[in-house]
Parts: C-alpha cells; sequence; structure tokens
C-alpha cells in the first residue's frame, strides 16, 4: 500500500500557525512580487476569490471585505513543511518528498487492518505538534492515493483520511473524481478525454489497455491506466528526484542594465545549486533565458536562450552561477527592457560516482567546493536563507543621500510575514 500526505492549503495554513487570530478568516497568498493569488483559505474559496485573481483587482471584486493577504514567505513555508517531513519520517516505515506539500509513504510494513487508524492517528500527530491541518489518502497505487487524499481533504466523514482497499472502493472515487483532476492527466489529454466521453476517471479506467495505447501512444497516459485500475506501474524513482530544475521570476519592475539581470541569475543559478544537492544529484547542462514584457507592445521585444555543457557534473553553486553568468552574457542584448529571467539546470544525475574530465579542475579543488557548499547550507539553514550569499548574488545601489545599500533580493514582497523559526531577528516575544 502507499500513502500521500497532502497538506491542507499549506501557504495559508503556514501563515495561520502564528496568527490564530486568522482562524475563519479569508486569508490568500500571492506569487512573487505580489502579483496574483497562489493559495486561498477554504473562507476565500467560499467568498469566490479564484486562483490567478491579479492582487489588484481583489479590492475591486470584494469591496468592503476583509481578506487577508500576505506575500510569499517561502523560507517560513520550507521549514514549517519540513517539521511535518520530520514526523512522517518517524511514522512511516519508508517515504520520499514529492512537492513542498507532499509525501508519499510505502506503508508495506504496516497491518492492512490498522492501516485507517494509522493514518488518523498521523493526522492529529501533525495537528498537535506542527499546528497545521494534514489530509491523508491511502491505495494500491499512487494515483488512486491522490484521489483518496482529495476525498480526505474535502469530506469531514473520513476524519482526514480516506483508504481505498477494495474495487468497491475504487470505482466509487473514480466515479467522483473528474478526469481532469486525475494525476498524471494534463490539461491536453483531459480536453482530448472529455471529448472522446471520458468525463470521470471511471469512464477512463472502464476502457481496455489496447484501445488506450492506440488513442494516445503515451506511456504515461497508459501508466495513469494502469493505477486506476488498481495496478502499481508508476516507477518510484521517476518520481523522486527531478529531470530538469528550472528557477525563473519576473522581476518588481523592468531591467535594462546586465549587472542587475546578472544578480538576478546569479540567485536563480544559486537556488538551482541548492536543490540539486537536497535531492543528491549534478547537472551536466545550465541553461539560461531572458524576455521582455510581452504586454508592453510600444516596447522592443527580445527573448532568448542558450545554455552551456559542463566539463564535470557538478551542483556546486560556484560552478553553476559561474556558468550561468557565462550564457547570459551571450544572450543579453542591450537597448531592451527585461521583464523576466530564469535558469534551467538539465542532464541530471546521482552525484555519486561522477566521470571527471582529464583536463578538468582536479579532485582537490572539487572536494574543497563541496565541503564549502555543506558549510554554506548549513548556515542558511540555521540562520536563513541568504544568509551567506557569494559576490555575483548582490548588487548595491544609491539611496537618496548617496549612500550605497546592499540587495541581495529584489523580489516585491509588501505582506511578508516575519520567520520566528529560522531568524532571531523574528523570534517571538512575550511581554
Amino acid at each position: 500500500m502507499y500513502g500521500i500526505a497532502d497538506l491542507d492549503n499549506c501557504y495559508v495554513s503556514c501563515e495561520r500557525v502564528f496568527r490564530p487570530d486568522l482562524k475563519g478568516v479569508p486569508v490568500v497568498v500571492l506569487s512573487n512580487n505580489d502579483g496574483c493569488v497562489v493559495a486561498r483559505s477554504n473562507e476565500a474559496k467560499a467568498m469566490g476569490v479564484k486562483e490567478g485573481i491579479p492582487y489588484f483587482q481583489l479590492a475591486q471584486q470584494f469591496p468592503n471585505q476583509k481578506i487577508a493577504v500576505f506575500s510569499s514567505n517561502y523560507e517560513l513555508y520550507g521549514e514549517m513543511t519540513g517539521r511535518v517531513v520530520s514526523i512522517i519520517r518517524k511514522e512511516s516505515p519508508a517515504y520520499f518528498r514529492y512537492s513542498i506539500d507532499e509525501c508519499f509513504m510505502y506503508l508495506d510494513g504496516i497491518n492492512l487492518d490498522k492501516l485507517q487508524q494509522w493514518g488518523e492517528n498521523l493526522h492529529k500527530r501533525v495537528k498537535r505538534e506542527v499546528g497545521m491541518p494534514i489530509s491523508i489518502g491511502l491505495a494500491p497505487t499512487k494515483t488512486l492515493a491522490k484521489i483518496a487524499s482529495k476525498l480526505a481533504k474535502k469530506f469531514e466523514a473520513y476524519r482526514h483520511c480516506c483508504m481505498i482497499d477494495n474495487d468497491y472502493k475504487r470505482e466509487r472515487a473514480l466515479e467522483w473524481c473528474p478526469i481532469e483532476d486525475v494525476w498524471g492527466i494534463g490539461r491536453k489529454y483531459a480536453a482530448k478525454l472529455q471529448a472522446l466521453g471520458c468525463k470521470t476517471a471511471l469512464d477512463f479506467a472502464k476502457h481496455n489497455k489496447g484501445w488506450v495505447r492506440m488513442t494516445f501512444n503515451n506511456i504515461n497516459i497508459v501508466r495513469t491506466w494502469q493505477e486506476l485500475n488498481g495496478e502499481d506501474a508508476m516507477p518510484n524513482e521517476e518520481l523522486a528526484k527531478k529531470k530538469s530544475i528550472c528557477t525563473s521570476r519576473s522581476f518588481n519592475g523592468m531591467i535594462s542594465d546586465i549587472d542587475t539581470l546578472q544578480t538576478h541569475v546569479s540567485n536563480y543559478a544559486a537556488r538551482c545549486a541548492e536543490k540539486l544537492r537536497r535531492q543528491n544529484t549534478v547537472a551536466t547542462i545550465v541553461g539560461v533565458f531572458v524576455n521582455t514584457n510581452t504586454f508592453r507592445e510600444d516596447l522592443a521585444q527580445y527573448w532568448n536562450f542558450q545554455e552551456a555543457r559542463l566539463v564535470t557534473p557538478t551542483n556546486s553553486t560556484i560552478a553553476i552561477v559561474k556558468a550561468a553568468g557565462d550564457v547570459l552574457k551571450r544572450i543579453y542584448r542591450p537597448g531592451y527592457q527585461y521583464k523576466k529571467a530564469g535558469v534551467i539546470v538539465m542532464g541530471i544525475g546521482p552525484d555519486s560516482p561522477i566521470q571527471q574530465d582529464l583536463f578538468d579542475v582536479n579532485a582537490e579543488q572539487i572536494e574543497k567546493m563541496r565541503r564549502l557548499d555543506e558549510v554554506v547550507d548549513r548556515i542558511n539553514r540555521m540562520h536563513g536563507t541568504e544568509t551567506v550569499v557569494i559576490g555575483s548574488q548582490q548588487y548595491t545601489k544609491k539611496d537618496g543621500k548617496g549612500k550605497a545599500e546592499v540587495f541581495a533580493n529584489a523580489i516585491k514582497h509588501d505582506f511578508k510575514s516575519k520567520n520566528p523559526t529560522t531568524r532571531w531577528s523574528d523570534i517571538i516575544k512575550l511581554t
């Protein structure tokens, strides 16, 4: 059996842990640069707040309504969800983290008759020790477990844990689940399935395997069909580690000079390197893209993407930031107002063993960079993200009095909450 633990309204729940006064109050969390709504409390959903609505339209569409607004605070969300994962690690025989708010669990070591109670107890422990609600889905396949977690989240009768352990429960769950909500069915395939009469997951599951193969000629769609029919078909290694990692942001305003653009690209590259180290992988390709604001038809438009191949696969912040900077210099063109940039690392593989090139840096230098990254990661975990960064991740500009100020991150976050669990300066004070 598989299980999946899914935090309910994750970002909102993280904010509410330290703001109990927000219980019952509509809450929304905004995207980077406070652009649009990316997370909503149940109260906000009931009001009709749609995901993706631009922030400036909130006041227009919901006048005289009290809505608590927060900027994205990924440092807080990462630390709080990490606490949940530490509990899951202790309670489950084996697990892997799928996303910031989801964890898959392998439950073969737990008696089937005790699984329902185990799931309910896991919810209670997370709620008691971390203060965040979580929904548990249990099933013989990962795709069915995802559907079960949706049922656990939607219907209170499940007591936060839904288990699909026989064909009757499986068919009732698939009958309830719209085809577009099935894990692994993207928008394109959902539209095609709906046109073929598959409105629910059950409609799709009732077709035979030959029909699925002939209609789609896609191994992932076939695997999804197998999973819906109770056959464990999703390879675990494909879920556990990403094949490529992308970090990109839209800027707060527009940027024309390469120095400021370099700062952002360096930050994105550093985050990609950190993500590689978290999953114990290295990359062989570093790509960078830049583009202007397509909505500003009055401005000249430009888009470009290029990549660099690394001689030796690496997850070193210094090496990846340097490669990204070299690519940026190749694609940068003066005279344009840039609105967005991003870094993509590809060709990802395990960090051991690494095939070195005869003419690349020696093993001793690689070991020094590895130890440096370990120390920096540890400091940033203890004292907050970006406590220690490399020089190219910062830029300076003059204030109104001519004094130079250092900015490590230029993302707009006017409604950002504090980080009482990771920064001494934000620690809660009792008076």
